[in-house]
């Protein structure tokens, strides 16, 4: 392998909103955790990284967009404030919630690395762990420690964003971000980063329109099923056993890997011959057509079933066996789905959780693409239909889901337009998410430069990564 980057740390420092600066109509200084929030609890922080391409020194880059990144993030907080909190999570009966006091601050980390830009932009396979040194930290002040009697007495503190910028001389940018799922969806994210581009790119002239004011109004996410006393007590019984365990990804634990990181395109085209694919094999077999045969669950499906093909290689197989159940797993936007009207500018979760299952043996079969399809697509029609039926089961059927060996969990969404997120730079060359380390999980985008496109981030050892883009070029040239 080859030799992993070093950084050099060039400032550490805190940035807060302005002083007195909150808008007139957010007095309060803490948020209550509404039911959509709860979940968000048992996950590790978001990871995104943007790659932008800057060919000037350090020295220019601390003089000159240093000062105005800080300057703007600054302004970008007095209307997110949230994101410069912290999450006060207390033992049972205490109720989680998100606290801002007047001072708190975002760290912001920025290095100089000896790295490969163009290397760490690209879409072929990578070393893993060369991405780590770009990611921020995000620890927590203090933590819930299980008592032998099975109490705790003391709040967990956890801040709720971190920001390192990294600069490569004379060839570029990494704003690395990590930011707790709790204070943010990606919807609300999407907003935050923007706004923060925004006021970069344009200076202080860049004043949040009205209609696009975030929104901090709780009440508009109702709760009709008294989710919020189930998730909570899921919640205290998880940190009164276990402490602040997390669900789901869990990158870089300081041990070696034989991991690579790799983007994959999958056009419009493509997505067409795979649609045309399963309604043959539908017609063939007088089978009816699978629902909701988007391009999300075209894309979904077709990498279900390549990754599920590609692990049977890998199985133990006196442990597993064709009968076993496969999930898939993913995250639904609520706003168009509660019934009720829910700002586009609300800050906070508004989410539901989708797990699609199938047995294994049908996944590998001739027709496993349309057993993933119509998986995938009947749970999107439930989730339309009443995105919180079944919700008081989503963490336990999720714990299922994550503890199993035969599960593909997809985070983020080709309808978020990060590639839109210009700081004055323009747009960003790459984008990667490293919370999909650990896991066995795939990240969506669109895709930058192709209209209609997805990108598709995976992280897999060396062998199940060459074999996986074998098989998944192999099987998208046929569709093409």
């Amino acid at each position: 392998m080859a030799r992993l980057s070093k950084v050099k740390v060039l400032e550490q420092c805190q940035v807060s909103p302005p002083p007195n600066s909150c808008l007139p109509d957010i007095s309060q200084t803490s948020l209550p955790l509404t039911f959509l929030d709860i979940p968000w609890l048992f996950f590790s922080p978001s990871l995104p990284l943007f790659f932008y391409e800057f060919p000037f020194p350090t020295c220019h880059f601390t003089s000159t967009v240093l000062p105005n990144l800080k300057h703007s993030l600054s302004l970008t907080l007095q209307h997110f404030y949230p994101f410069a909190g912290t999450l006060v999570a207390r033992p049972e009966p205490g109720i989680p919630e998100l606290v801002y006091t007047q001072g708190d601050s975002v760290s912001v980390t920025v290095v100089e690395s000896d790295g490969d830009f163009v290397y760490l932009s690209s879409n072929f396979p990578r070393e893993e762990e060369e991405f780590y040194t770009l990611v921020p930290e995000l620890a927590s002040s203090s933590s819930f420690v299980p008592m032998s009697n099975g109490t705790q007495t003391q709040a967990a503190k956890l801040p709720l964003s971190s920001v390192q910028i990294t600069v490569f001389p004379n060839c570029g940018i990494c704003i690395g971000l990590a930011y707790h799922h709790v204070v943010a969806d990606g919807r609300t994210f999407n907003n935050f980063i923007k706004a923060w581009a925004s006021f970069s790119r344009l200076g202080d002239s860049s004043k949040v329109d009205v209609r696009s004011k975030p929104s901090y109004d709780r009440t508009a996410i109702v709760d009709p099923y008294g989710l919020e006393a189930i998730f909570l007590k899921e919640w205290w019984k998880r940190i009164s056993s276990q402490g602040l365990l997390l669900l789901g990804p869990s990158y870089y634990n300081g041990h070696s890997t034989n991991a690579v990181r790799a983007t994959f395109l999958v056009d419009v085209a493509q997505m067409k011959g795979i649609k045309n694919w399963i309604i043959a094999l539908c017609n063939k077999g007088n089978e009816p057509h699978p629902v909701h045969l988007s391009p999300y669950v075209l894309t979904c499906a077709f990498l279900w079933v390549c990754l599920v093909k590609i692990q049977e290689n890998y199985l133990n197989h006196n442990i597993w066996c064709g009968e076993d159940p496969n999930y898939f797993g993913f995250i639904a936007g609520g706003l168009t789905r509660m019934g009720h009207p829910v700002s586009p500018t609300y800050v906070g979760n508004c989410v539901g959780f989708g797990r699609s299952m199938a047995v294994r043996k049908d996944l590998l079969g001739e027709n496993g693409i349309v057993v993933a399809a119509r998986a995938i697509g009947n749970t999107i029609k439930k989730l339309d239909k009443a995105i919180l039926g079944g919700a008081e089961k989503w963490i336990s059927e999720w714990e299922v889901m994550f503890g199993s060996e035969l599960h593909v969990m997809a985070f983020g969404s080709p309808k978020v337009d990060l590639y839109e997120t210009d700081f004055g730079w323009g747009r960003p060359k790459k984008i990667e998410d490293i919370g999909i380390d650990g896991a066995k999980a795939i990240s969506l985008t669109e895709s930058r430069d192709t209209l209609g496109g997805i990108e598709v981030g995976l992280v897999l050892p060396k062998p199940q990564m060459e074999a996986f883009t074998t098989f998944l070029i192999e099987g998208l040239d046929a569709f093409s």
